[in-house]
């Protein structure tokens, strides 16, 4: 069975990814078990990010590496947080941090100015491989409207305060199964899917 690295830390998306990933009858191993360095997210794009992740990942333990950034992107905040997402409140901010300046940024602002959508940019590289230096990026994206106070108790993140129109019901409230069918993540995946395929037959 082939071997995959996610590189990623966050246990959430690691779940998501694992779950998104088990079609492929891949072997998955996250970065932290095999000790790879955390690698700075200081890219301009989502697809920069996810792809230096990848790149540094796979060279550090010599396997396929799997990466994504992903992050929230909020219209009336001219794209804010955007790669920022994770750490929108400050380096050492936990999800509650990032939610509550969201909610400060966008108070008073009329519901039908609070649209939004997750992104999910996701890179595969395996340089010691038939890869070498090129990177397989793909991206998804879901759309969605920015609450004024959290609902649900699921996911993680941002999910609590993004509320999808066509589900009604925020991601916080969709459960697993439901969500890995309609994420940012899930799009990027179905994308991913079919190089992953061709590149471990």
């Amino acid at each position: 069975m082939s071997r995959l690295v996610f590189a990623t830390r966050n246990r959430g998306k690691l779940a998501e990814l694992s779950e998104l990933v088990e079609p492929l009858g891949l072997e998955v191993i996250s970065a932290a078990e095999l000790g790879a360095p955390d690698v700075e997210e200081d890219g301009a794009t989502f697809e920069q990010n996810a792809a230096k992740k990848a790149r540094e990942v796979s060279a550090a333990v010599g396997l396929p590496a799997l990466a994504d950034d992903s992050g929230l992107v909020v219209n009336a905040l001219a794209g804010a947080p955007g790669v920022h997402s994770a750490r929108f409140a400050g380096p050492e901010a936990t999800d509650a941090d990032n939610n509550r300046l969201l909610l400060e940024r966008l108070q008073g602002v009329a519901k039908d100015l609070r649209g939004a959508h997750f992104v999910c940019a996701m890179a595969f590289a395996d340089p010691g491989g038939a890869q070498g230096q090129a990177v397989e990026v793909a991206r998804g994206e879901c759309h969605g409207v920015i609450l004024e106070a959290p609902r649900g108790e699921g996911g993680f993140g941002y999910d609590p305060l993004f509320w999808v129109p066509d589900q009604g019901r925020t991601f916080a409230e969709l459960g697993a199964s439901v969500k890995n069918t309609i994420s940012h993540r899930a799009m990027a995946m179905g994308r991913m899917q079919s190089f992953l395929r061709r590149y471990f037959r």
